[in-house]
């Protein structure tokens, strides 16, 4: 995947947009920090790092840690917390449908709760 079908990817779910709140970098490269627009809550990150593509997503601590073990192309997260947070190398071990997969289950942990009202 391309970065731009990876953003295009992420715009596909509901109340999702595109954000850059961080200045270029020195290689003239951007990060793409995709949110939810209710919450602004992130729930990926897009961006090059010495040549490659990454995406930092979101997970669960124990399903980051299965993942991690199962592709080489998946490590802690890239200036992220290491116990929340994964690096996928695009283009690498992880297949796309996989990264979808991930990216779509990201969105899930961070978007708002639907709240009830009070049972009694």
């Amino acid at each position: 995947m391309t970065r731009q079908e990876i953003i295009d990817f992420c715009l596909t779910l509901p109340s999702a947009y595109e954000d850059y709140p961080f200045d270029r970098i020195k290689d003239g490269t951007e990060w793409a920090v995709m949110r939810h627009r209710a919450n602004r809550k992130t729930f990926a990150l897009v961006y090059e790092r010495q040549g490659k593509l990454c995406v930092n997503l979101k997970c669960d601590p124990f399903e980051a840690d299965f993942l991690r073990s199962v592709y080489k192309d998946l490590i802690p997260g890239y200036h992220m917390n290491k116990t929340h947070w994964n690096t996928v190398f695009v283009g690498g071990d992880v297949p796309d449908k996989e990264l979808q997969n991930r990216t779509l289950r990201n969105y899930d942990l961070i978007k708002p709760k639907v709240r009830r009202g009070n049972r009694k």
